[in-house]
């Protein structure tokens, strides 16, 4: 599957669960990774959310 054709397939803005269940990593390694400062996170309260653009450029690896 193309990585970068995925608009239909995730919502333009990520939760932990969406990344956990796209990655096939536990809850708590989930959770690890987005508080490790790999990539921009957003945060609502206790919330996370990540950027489906974000997360898509980490993965091939174009992220800063």
């Amino acid at each position: 599957m193309d990585i970068t054709r995925t608009e239909e397939f995730h919502p333009p803005v990520l939760t932990p669960k969406d990344i956990q269940n796209f990655l096939g990593i536990s809850k708590s390694k989930t959770y690890e990774f987005l508080n490790s400062g790999e990539l921009h996170v957003a945060r609502a309260g206790r919330t996370i959310y990540v950027s489906r653009v974000v997360f898509l450029e980490w993965l091939e690896g174009k992220s800063d």
